[in-house]
């Protein structure tokens, strides 16, 4: 009561009241077991190589990569997604290095399988943008577009000779038509019907990329917009969803994730599998760019980030941060 009359309803703050309070009544809950670690494994170098817009993430060398990995097992970390960056006299138009046996992709996943075993799910890329000379996710035609069939056949070998690796899960991330079905076949062909199929089912050609293509030393030309999906659009995420779901996707994604938590809600009530989403590369840059500034608080930034993705909708979180929160969390 006031001295203007009473007013309707409870109080809600009293279930703010203190820090015990809110976190008895909290909605959403972060766990070191939602989180995924993407990490980069560089061939050619000796030491770690500090990527400058992603400060604090690092190229791999094989020895800290294996290393890396059994930090996120500490940790409590599910998962491990890598990333492989050739040497650049081995990219070429078609990729090769990415379906070598012995490529540095190939290679690592072998190190880290040997490294953690089961105790993380080796997650692989299966992309061809890291090992072609143009920086494309895929072959191109004779007018220089991205052949969407003849990349199928790629992704075919690549998700074949990863599985033969060590991966648990690849992750295609090309958004090519068709791709998951053509790779569950292939797959199940060799007898690997164990890997799982983490789709990026929707993809969007993001501005928010750009310390990614740094850390994968990409050779882009162009872009990328004749397959990844236009940020105007909301619908099709839900078409590319049915689609990936149709042709035999185990867990779906969606990248980027804070500037898509619309598309991620819509995704997360629509399927039946488990659904993650990837916090990019530019969502990290940005963060860790304010709080050197003294622009945001870094930690509470970072949390306050997940736990607006999880409660989105994510049941897995890809993220840079992914070892030191889960370490705060446990």
């Amino acid at each position: 009561m006031t001295r203007y009359g009473s007013f309707p309803g409870s109080r809600p703050r009293r279930l703010r009241s203190n820090p015990t309070m809110r976190r008895m009544v909290a909605e959403t809950r972060l766990h070191p077991a939602d989180l995924i670690l993407p990490a980069f494994v560089r061939e050619g170098i000796d030491a770690p190589v500090e990527i400058g817009s992603m400060p604090g993430v690092y190229q791999h060398t094989r020895d800290s990569l294996k290393k890396a990995a059994a930090e996120a097992v500490e940790a409590g970390v599910s998962g491990i997604m890598l990333f492989g960056v050739p040497l650049d006299e081995k990219k070429d138009g078609a990729g090769t290095d990415g379906t070598d046996p012995d490529g540095i992709l190939q290679v690592a996943l072998r190190d880290v399988r040997a490294e953690v075993g089961d105790d993380l799910l080796v997650m692989s890329d299966l992309c061809l943008d890291e090992f072609t000379d143009h920086g494309h996710c895929g072959v191109l035609d004779e007018h220089g577009r991205v052949d969407n069939d003849a990349t199928l056949e790629r992704y075919a070998e690549m998700a074949q000779v990863q599985a033969d690796a060590g991966a648990h899960v690849v992750g295609p991330s090309g958004m090519m038509d068709g791709q998951i079905g053509v790779i569950r076949d292939a797959l199940d062909q060799i007898g690997r019907d164990d890997v799982a199929i983490l789709a990026y089912t929707a993809k969007y050609s993001s501005a928010f990329y750009g310390p990614f293509r740094e850390a994968v030393g990409s050779s882009l030309r162009g872009d990328r917009k004749t397959y990844q999906q236009d940020p105007a659009n909301a619908r099709e995420s839900l078409r590319e969803l049915a689609l990936d779901l149709e042709e035999g996707a185990d867990m779906v994604m969606v990248k980027p994730a804070g500037p898509y938590l619309d598309i991620l809600a819509k995704v997360a009530e629509a399927s039946d599998v488990p659904v993650a989403a990837y916090q990019i590369s530019g969502e990290y840059a940005m963060i860790e760019a304010a709080a050197q500034r003294g622009w945001i608080e870094r930690d509470r930034a970072i949390m306050e980030s997940l736990t607006g993705i999880k409660r989105a909708g994510a049941s897995m979180i890809l993220t840079y941060w992914a070892t030191e929160v889960a370490q705060q969390l446990g």
